[in-house]
């Protein structure tokens, strides 16, 4: 039987092709690595600032020694394309919306990038993330984070929190009154340092645990497959709602060891 040989062109094209796959896979681009971050200051004219990110890691930090009307950004970017245009990372602020975007599309696209975003004390803070992490500290005022594939996780706040991710874990240790978090597929672990007016916890396929002060509430766990373990005081008058619940995992509500 007579033999068919592809032209040599096409050997190594194909070649070319798988290796430069396996260099995708044999390493990633880390923006940590970035020794040199761009930083740049964007004026704020309200007292919210909104953050819509795409495909960054953030952390947003509220500090007493940022400038007043002014939003401190700082950037670190890895990245490389290969056949399609340079990897390209934007940012601007436009009637108080701070928005960040990352361009990395090729045949092998290999990109990374992280924001710190530092905003005075006294503004509240609402974040867009279409796809990355999400930690911030150190809020007083209204904190609001919904991502859509990303973890979340707040410190150090004492401000309204509503936390919200599609895909990834919420944590928070804050001691916030009012805590409102939800996630589609992830864990929640919320420590609370002071007493709470209410707790909304919600998680469709993840556990959910919740650490409180000592004191008396009034608690409503719930569990579609997985166990459920209340030992703090339950009182159905208190001022202090709990609610915890989760379509797959255990719940927890605890008191502070």
């Amino acid at each position: 039987m007579a033999r068919t040989s592809l032209p040599v062109r096409a050997v190594l094209g194909a070649a070319a092709v798988v290796a430069l796959a396996a260099g995708t896979t044999a390493c990633g681009a880390s923006a940590a690595d970035d020794e040199h971050p761009d930083h740049r200051s964007f004026a704020l004219q309200g007292r919210t600032l909104t953050v819509d990110s795409d495909d960054s890691a953030l952390e947003i930090v509220a500090s007493d020694t940022a400038e007043a009307g002014r939003v401190d950004v700082t950037r670190w970017f890895q990245g490389s394309v290969t056949v399609r245009k340079e990897p390209k990372v934007t940012w601007s602020m436009k009637d108080d919306r701070l928005t960040l975007r990352l361009r990395c599309s090729g045949l092998v696209a290999d990109c990374s990038a992280k924001h710190r975003i530092e905003v005075p004390r006294g503004i509240a803070v609402k974040v867009e993330d279409d796809d990355g992490s999400v930690r911030a500290r150190g809020f007083r005022d209204a904190l609001s984070v919904h991502a859509e594939d990303g973890s979340v996780q707040v410190t150090d706040s004492s401000g309204p929190l509503d936390l919200r991710t599609e895909d990834g874990s919420v944590r928070a240790e804050v001691s916030s009154r009012t805590v409102d978090t939800r996630t589609e597929d992830g864990s929640v672990h919320l420590t609370l340092a002071a007493l709470p007016d209410r707790v909304e916890s919600v998680s469709q396929d993840g556990s959910v645990t919740i650490t409180l002060p000592e004191g008396t509430y009034r608690v409503t766990a719930e569990t579609g497959d997985g166990g459920v373990d209340v030992s703090v005081p339950r009182d159905e008058s208190s001022a202090h709602v709990v609610s915890a619940r989760t379509a797959d995992g255990k719940v927890t509500v605890r008191n502070a060891n």
